[in-house]
């Protein structure tokens, strides 16, 4: 019996996703547990595993689809199965089955075009099959399609068969490659690029739309100060050195930050809240939802820690790690890429000393964390030398003022300095 394969729903908040490559193509047999294809949202990756065994009978859908959740990708069965009654009526015109929704007559081959190329394209009737993304951009080119070589299913030029074109400098009235090879060595040696062009991916464009917003629609200050790390670091080491005898994660200086920050939010309701700008006001949280700036191959994205505040330093610390974890590997739910209260952006490990970060909209705001200095300060009229560490506060100037935001910055330092109390409370 076929099984219609439909895009799943990453989280409640993501209403499409972004077919990144077919690991299968059609007439593929499949295996219960193989991959079917990659995926993305705007800030995540996944692959689709087959739940049923079978063959790859259809697919609906080619790389670099936007495809609606819930959509049907592809008809896994047996092989020459009938299976139009699984697909929806909307979905008919681009089955394998109808060409005609997909095809277009072809333009007529430059008599010096490389005839191999053309053939390649080129069906029993004349007709190229195109898909409509495809279509549009050699319309906007003048890519030549009889020198296209499609990759698509089913035969089908897709998009990226039409940038190898362009990247080939195949254009409509172009010469032929033949003649480009008999063209003197001196044109073939042409300069190198001053710039290269590339599209924004999803989540660059994410961000940016992101920061934008938050630079331009919020009044940002941000207050910088440090205290003394050394407590801080002597727990650290010797957490280190008897982690595995007292059966204690991995704890760094970054999650005794978040774990002070947690706890000293709770005093500091404004900090600890959304500015609902569009409906003039407040919403206060009752616990603290951590999100933990981290930087990913993907680009910059903010995990969240919901309920920091009830938890101890080696939950948080495994907590944190987990969240990171699954967001550097693209795994990440998008449902733990929202509903942070507090973000926290640590650059100390780059060696940055005080930074400017930019408040999460609609958080209030930010708390910027830099790296370890080796300062001097006065201790009964002697000159004594101590670690301290950077602190960088950026809040939204609308929700709160700069003396409540100052009295947050002073409790955590204490707490940060006084860090076995902090513990004990």
């Amino acid at each position: 019996m076929a099984t219609l394969v439909i895009m799943p729903r990453q989280g409640q908040s993501v209403e499409s996703c972004v077919i990144t490559e077919w690991v299968k193509k059609v007439g593929d047999k499949v295996n219960v547990g193989d991959t079917l294809f990659s995926y993305e949202t705007d800030k995540s990756s996944f692959e689709e595993a087959a739940q049923v065994e079978g063959t790859l009978l259809a697919v609906f859908c080619e790389d670099g689809d936007d495809v609606p959740c819930l959509d049907p990708v592809c008809v896994i069965g047996n092989e020459g199965e009938d299976f139009s009654d699984l697909v929806p009526k909307k979905e008919e015109a681009a089955a394998p089955e109808a060409p005609a929704a997909v095809e277009e007559k072809a333009a007529p081959a430059p008599t010096a075009a490389p005839v191999a190329e053309a053939q390649a394209t080129e069906n029993k009737d004349g007709f190229i099959r195109i898909s409509p993304r495809a279509r549009h951009l050699a319309e906007q080119t003048d890519a030549d399609l009889s020198r296209a070589v499609p990759t698509g299913p089913m035969g089908r030029i897709i998009e990226r068969d039409v940038n190898t074109l362009l990247d080939k400098g195949y254009l409509i009235g172009t010469a032929p490659a033949e003649e480009a090879a008999a063209a003197p060595a001196a044109a073939e040696a042409a300069p190198a690029p001053e710039y290269v062009d590339e599209k924004l991916s999803n989540i660059r464009k994410v961000i940016a739309k992101s920061m934008h917003a938050s630079l331009s629609g919020m009044a940002q200050l941000t207050l910088n100060t440090s205290f003394d790390a050394t407590q801080i670091m002597a727990f650290r080491a010797s957490l280190k050195a008897n982690a595995e005898k007292l059966g204690m994660n991995n704890i760094t200086l970054n999650d005794m930050v978040l774990f002070a920050v947690a706890k000293t939010l709770k005093n500091h309701r404004d900090l600890n809240a959304h500015y609902l700008d569009a409906e003039d006001k407040m919403r206060f949280f009752t616990d603290v939802h951590l999100g933990i700036a981290c930087d990913t191959p993907r680009g910059l994205l903010v995990p969240t820690v919901f309920n920091a505040n009830k938890l101890s330093l080696n939950e948080l610390a495994a907590a944190s790690k987990a969240v990171i974890g699954d967001a550097k590997n693209g795994s990440i739910s998008p449902d733990k890429l929202k509903g942070a209260s507090f973000t926290v952006t640590n650059l100390g490990a780059m060696g940055i000393e005080s930074f400017t970060p930019v408040v999460n909209p609609p958080q209030t705001g930010i708390l910027g964390v830099g790296t370890i200095m080796r300062r001097v300060k006065n201790v009964g009229g002697n000159d004594v030398f101590y670690d301290a560490m950077g602190l960088s506060l950026t809040f939204d100037h609308r929700a709160l003022d700069g003396a409540p935001a100052a009295k947050f910055l002073k409790e955590l330092c204490n707490n940060l300095e006084n860090f076995n109390l902090l513990l004990a409370k």
